[in-house]
């Protein structure tokens, strides 16, 4: 015996969120505000959760149909995006990663070379009591460039004798990431006036 059941079932489906890309990879200098993350594009009715791994970031971010922020992030981390349909509950990763990393600041060696000279003299050697490879440095008297900026070597460096009495700084900056940092102290040079030359006096001839 047969029978033809009463009603029927609909089955539907819930398309998957659309995997976008998520953006930010780069570098940022230690101290400084982070890096922007953030999905290239989005949809209306999706929740966007940024993740560290299994962690959470922050709160879900809701799709607009454009491209959506997440805001600076400042822990080193590889990031990825976790998309949820308000309705159904659908998810889907998005597409990619974004790889955040905090690159150091030159080290700050001391600036050496605080000394007076005698007017006529050849100055006073300016220097760095020590440097890095892969970090330019900048003589600087107030904030102007004292000439061309020294290659680190990895020991001692000098800007050469400074005539000009001026108090002199050193701005470090790193060829890789343009990090910058102000390097110890200064050096303080000053001229000396030679002593006045004033007349001898006493020519005559004496009795023996």
């Amino acid at each position: 015996c047969t029978n033809t059941m009463t009603g029927s079932a609909v089955v539907s489906i819930t398309a998957l969120p659309i995997a976008y890309a998520v953006t930010g990879t780069a570098a940022y200098c230690a101290g400084g505000t982070g890096v922007a993350v953030g999905l290239a594009n989005s949809e209306n009715g999706v929740n966007y959760q940024l993740k560290n791994g299994a962690t959470d970031v922050g709160s879900p971010v809701s799709g607009s149909g454009a491209a959506i922020s997440f805001g600076n992030q400042t822990t080193a981390a590889t990031y990825t995006v976790l998309a949820t349909k308000t309705a159904g509950s659908c998810t889907n990763t998005m597409t990619g990663n974004a790889v955040v990393s905090i690159t150091a600041l030159p080290i700050a060696y001391a600036v050496t070379g605080t000394a007076a000279y005698c007017a006529g003299g050849t100055g006073v050697a300016v220097g760095l009591a020590n440097s890095e490879n892969g970090v330019n440095y900048q003589l600087k008297n107030g904030a102007t460039d004292v000439g061309s900026p020294v290659s680190g070597t990895g020991a001692a460096i000098s800007f050469g004798n400074q005539t000009t009495a001026a108090t002199y700084t050193v701005l470090a900056t790193k060829t890789a990431g343009s990090c910058t940092n102000t390097m110890t102290g200064n050096a303080v040079v000053s001229i000396t006036a030679l002593p006045i030359a004033y007349a001898v006096t006493g020519t005559a001839a004496y009795c023996a």
